[in-house]
């Protein structure tokens, strides 16, 4: 049976608002993980992408992936690793295109429906474990979504997967955290993105129109200009419209957790499709009314996060 879940989560007293359970663990929050291992991949256009790997010596592996602008380092990357390696799964995290050290090679970015990376991931992960279960953030969790709903990732040794804090609506969730009072994610959104693309146009000049620069407001503008026409797609509102996983949530077969926070300031009324919850049989809804964006704090310096706990839990459970 499908499931909207009754959620027990509170946030700490002193995060009293969405933002500061935003902003505090983005900043903040440290966790440290050692004894990784660093491997690049060859993707099939020639490309390349960086895996960081959490060895527990187990055939039991979790897949990481982060959100926009993010990478494989991040707190909450490493704390959503850490619970894994504690409880015996080996853990890879990844970056997307252009998010690891190096800037990749090939005109194309990342984006929020490539999920052709993902499944070069799992596959070559596919290789060496029985099982692989998903966990994604933000972006990472639209792409994991729409990654579970396409052929590619029929044929994988996938069990389950956790998507946390996701803007299953891409049109309207731009449009939001583009609007007034969360305008300070956005610019700080935009200022990384102009960067990368004027770092790449020095390697791509024929592909990346520079001079669109001028025009970029908000990140709606950013997907018209560059998002979109970059990755194939002749406009912002073409890639939303074909890239955003809550078309994809009717074909997903393996058991799915989506953990949206009610006053997260980045997801629109359309992220929260509770009549379309109750019509599927694979999927597990969660939203609670605080939690913010990829936050879920808790109080305790190494205690985990609650989306933490949940992930693990979820992905323990047998269905």
């Amino acid at each position: 049976m499908p499931l909207i879940s009754t959620s027990t989560y509170q946030r700490p007293k002193w995060l009293f608002n969405r933002h500061l359970e935003t902003i505090y663990p983005a900043l903040f929050r440290k966790v440290e993980l050692r004894n990784s291992q660093t491997e690049r991949i060859t993707t099939p256009d020639g490309d390349f992408l960086d895996l960081d790997w959490f060895k527990a010596k187990n055939k039991r592996l979790v897949i990481i992936s982060h959100g926009l602008e993010g990478n494989s380092k991040r707190p909450y990357m490493l704390g959503m690793a850490q619970i894994f390696l504690k409880n015996g799964y080996d853990v890879l995290t990844w970056n997307f295109r252009g998010c690891g050290e190096e800037l990749n090679q090939q005109p194309i970015f990342y984006h929020s429906g490539a999920t052709y990376d993902l499944n070069t991931v799992v596959a070559y992960a596919a290789q060496k474990y029985d099982t692989i279960s998903l966990v994604g953030f933000s972006l990472g969790g639209n792409l994991t979504l729409k990654y579970l709903g396409e052929s590619l990732s029929k044929d994988k040794p996938i069990d389950k997967a956790v998507a946390i804090s996701v803007p299953l609506h891409l049109s309207s969730s731009s449009k939001k955290i583009s609007s007034g009072e969360n305008q300070l994610y956005s610019k700080r959104f935009l200022k990384t993105l102009r960067e990368k693309v004027i770092r790449k146009a020095q390697h791509h000049p024929n592909d990346i129109p520079l001079h669109f620069l001028r025009n970029i407001k908000t990140l709606s503008d950013f997907d018209d200009y560059f998002t979109g026409p970059l990755h194939g797609f002749s406009d912002a509102e073409e890639y939303y419209q074909v890239n955003s996983s809550l078309f994809f949530l009717d074909k997903i077969t393996h058991p799915t957790l989506i953990l949206n926070a009610q006053n997260d300031p980045f997801l629109s009324e359309q992220c929260f499709p509770v009549k379309l919850a109750r019509e599927l049989d694979h999927l597990f809804f969660e939203f609670p009314k605080q939690g913010g964006h990829v936050g879920f704090s808790v109080s305790g310096t190494n205690t985990p996060y609650y989306s933490e706990k949940r992930a693990f839990e979820f992905i323990e459970r047998d269905f």
